[in-house]
């Protein structure tokens, strides 16, 4: 499939920075990460019903997965939950989403986080379209920016 050029204006693209995550969040979040095992999966889920679309949430709610599918799940409601939040902040589905900003981490770790899993569970062309993604928001994507 042949795809269309991208026309860019004298400034380029544009750039969007999603709003910030309430700041109990990440306080709540960074406490669920010092605890192991189910421990830090029932933290994780009590903020994600507090906070359903705190983004960074549902990425370590993935990474902390206990299989491929749970974590596939879970890095797909980021994403999704991100899409909408993009929206919300003026993206019309074009332009940048910079890893730069901590506010747009949670979503492009969602969506990296999708793209690992899926690779994981053999769907390629959906970790393919995932790398495509992250590299048309933000072309700077190091894969290293997740650890």
């Amino acid at each position: 499939m042949a795809q269309a050029p991208v026309n860019l204006s004298p400034t380029g693209p544009p750039e969007t920075i999603l709003d910030p995550e309430h700041p109990e969040a990440y306080n709540a979040l960074n406490e669920a990460l010092n605890l192991q095992g189910l421990q830090r999966h029932a933290a994780l889920a009590a903020i994600l019903y507090r906070w359903p679309s705190f983004l960074e949430g549902w990425a370590q709610r993935g990474e902390s997965a206990r299989d491929e599918i749970e974590a596939y799940a879970a890095f797909r409601v980021g994403y999704h939950r991100g899409l909408d939040r993009l929206r919300e902040n003026g993206w019309r589905g074009s332009g940048y989403v910079r890893w730069a900003h901590r506010e747009n981490r949670g979503f492009l770790h969602s969506l990296d986080g999708l793209r690992r899993s899926a690779a994981r569970i053999g769907e390629a062309q959906e970790a393919q379209r995932c790398a495509d993604f992250l590299l048309q928001l933000d072309p700077d994507w190091d894969p290293s920016n997740i650890k």
